[in-house]
């Protein structure tokens, strides 16, 4: 069976400003995800499963269905706030998604099947599809994971501070905590620091982090459902309160029910946190297309 693509596409994009996992940075106005979409296929992926909101259920519909349509099998799930909720009454003052793994939860029915997990703004490149598709078709199993783990270094914007990840694994490359690390930049001396409520911190650029690609077999989503049970019994009335997929991640390591492995890429991350990133991103798109990494039309 071919492992499912998950694309995280249900956010709200408040940073940037835009929609913007649907504008175009490809010779042929392709958006970041298609070209997820099209390493993943190289890789030997067999279906994408779109996270959105049902609102943008025909325009993804429309820009994506006739594109992919005899490449890949394509599937869409709608992230609602109601969704495994129960008979929970919701705070009116509640109004954006519940986070990712609340929609990796809502994949229940739709994904039986080894699957990764990515966002829809973020250019993974296809050395990371290449070794998640070699995970999950040699070595994931009900008590065995992964994320794909890049170097800090090759994951920075040059427009502002960035949230990431920061894995800490030991001599098997197991992960043993994995540490949101928040405004991280890289100072006027060159050094890679966060900042936290006591302070800046350095932190080697060579650090293993957490883009969010991850490989999951389908029992996760099972965790996800008795998590998210948790978390909505604290959480339910704090209206910035996220279920994120790292805290599903944690729990299955700190638990012991099961390991994630993190695996390392050479690849170069880059995306759209900020609307002074595009013409980066245009730029290293291109770059990829004239060293016949990618054909101009990815689709013709």
């Amino acid at each position: 069976m071919k492992p499912t693509l998950v694309i995280l596409a249900a956010g709200m994009a408040s940073r940037y400003g835009s929609m913007k996992q649907t504008q175009g940075f490809g010779p042929s106005g392709e958006t970041i995800m298609e070209y997820s979409i099209y390493d993943a296929i190289r890789a030997g992926f067999g279906k994408v499963v779109f996270i959105i909101r049902e609102e943008f259920a025909d325009m993804f519909k429309e820009n994506f269905g006739k594109k992919l349509e005899g490449k890949i099998e394509v599937d869409y799930v709608y992230q609602a706030l109601n969704s495994f909720v129960g008979d929970r009454a919701i705070p009116a003052e509640r109004t954006k998604p519940w986070g990712t793994a609340h929609a990796v939860l809502c994949c229940k029915g739709k994904v039986n099947e080894p699957f990764s997990v990515i966002n829809a703004d973020d250019f993974y490149g296809r050395d990371a599809f290449v070794k998640a598709y070699n995970f999950l078709t040699t070595a994931s199993n009900d008590n065995t994971y992964c994320i794909i783990g890049y170097e800090l270094k090759k994951t920075l914007s040059d427009n502002g501070h960035v949230s990431r990840g920061v894995c800490d694994v030991d001599a098997d490359n197991n992960l043993t905590d994995i540490n949101e690390r928040t405004k991280i930049f890289r100072n006027d001396k060159g050094v890679i620091t966060y900042e936290d409520e006591s302070g800046l911190h350095e932190v080697s650029e060579n650090s293993s982090v957490s883009m969010n690609f991850f490989g999951f077999a389908p029992n996760f989503i099972d965790r996800c459902e008795n998590l998210f049970q948790d978390f909505l019994n604290k959480e339910i009335n704090n209206p910035k309160g996220e279920f994120f997929i790292p805290l599903v991640v944690d729990h299955v390591v700190k638990s012991g029910s099961g390991k994630v492995k993190v695996i390392p890429t050479s690849a170069q991350w880059f995306g759209v946190t900020y609307k002074e990133d595009a013409p980066v991103v245009q730029a290293s798109i291109d770059k990829l297309v004239a060293d016949g990494e990618y054909p101009n039309n990815l689709w013709a």
